[in-house]
């Protein structure tokens, strides 16, 4: 039985572009499998606002994203990618947090090179091109020890500048050199928010050295993308619905049933456990089951 990150390797060395699908919960998780997905995306922003109500500026913590992340993964049979953030503060917190995401079967990451903290109001700039090397050394080592495959993607964020809210200057040159040093230090994969304009004068530079990845978005000639967002419709559907039940007292435009939801939470299965010990035991059983 391949580990996940073997599966995810696969996916990547296949040379067909595919999309993670979008999840932020284990019942999403279970969704983008159905579906037909063949891996799939949690992203530190969906997980930070759907889990904790919290934003993603450095406030939330890789504890938090590893615990949901095991969450999802654990119930999927397709290969999970997380947004790992900086991976912490250190060298140290870069190995240590990268091996508890392979123990709790997590397919691979991405790990960004914006000082923390992030996508806030202070204008922090980018790690050192070596303090990043370092700290995909270390999740290259932690992998290594593991003895189990996992994919390493470096987000750059030089083309995310600081009146965008991102920590680069938004310079291309940079942005390359950035890339073929993550490259060198062990990264699977490059991605570069924040959308799509510069990509295809990247995937040009970087040739077959290094596939480079999307958010949002697929653009030919790219590795995969990482789809992300649908936490915001479903909150948005969410805070509809409970303004119509506030003013109304009932709620019309919601959707409480759907021929799937039996089989994406196993009740099926949970089902003929119990009607099976039922009917060993001389309890009853009946047809039917609560909603």
């Amino acid at each position: 039985m391949p580990t996940p990150g073997a599966k995810l390797r696969a996916l990547i060395d296949k040379g067909e572009h595919f999309v993670c699908g979008d999840t932020y919960s284990a019942i999403t998780g279970r969704i983008v499998e159905h579906v037909g997905f063949p891996a799939a995306y949690l992203g530190g922003h969906a997980c930070s606002a759907f889990h904790y109500a919290v934003p993603d500026n450095g406030v939330y913590s890789q504890v938090e994203q590893i615990e949901q992340a095991s969450r999802i993964a654990n119930v999927m049979s397709i290969p999970l990618i997380a947004d790992a953030d900086t991976l912490g503060e250190t060298v140290a917190d870069a190995y240590h947090f990268t091996r508890r995401y392979i123990q709790q079967g997590i397919a691979g990451f991405h790990v960004e090179d914006e000082r923390n903290p992030k996508h806030s109001k202070h204008v922090n700039g980018l790690w050192s091109i070596e303090d990043q090397q370092a700290r995909i050394d270390a999740a290259r080592r932690a992998q290594r020890d593991s003895g189990q495959d996992f994919v390493i993607i470096a987000r750059c964020d030089e083309l995310y500048p600081s009146e965008g809210g991102g920590g680069g200057t938004g310079s291309m040159e940079e942005a390359i050199k950035r890339g073929h040093a993550y490259a060198e230090a062990g990264a699977d994969a490059l991605f570069y928010p924040p959308g799509p304009d510069p990509v295809a004068e990247l995937v040009k530079a970087f040739g077959s050295k290094i596939p480079v990845a999307t958010m949002g978005f697929s653009l030919p000639d790219t590795g995969f993308n990482m789809a992300t967002g649908g936490w915001v419709t479903a909150a948005a559907n969410h805070l509809k619905m409970a303004r119509e039940l506030m003013d109304t007292g009932q709620v019309t435009s919601a959707n409480y049933d759907f021929p799937e939801k039996y089989e994406l939470i196993d009740h099926p299965l949970f089902d003929g456990l119990i009607e099976e010990w039922a009917d060993k035991t001389g309890r009853q059983s009946r047809p039917n089951h609560a909603p």
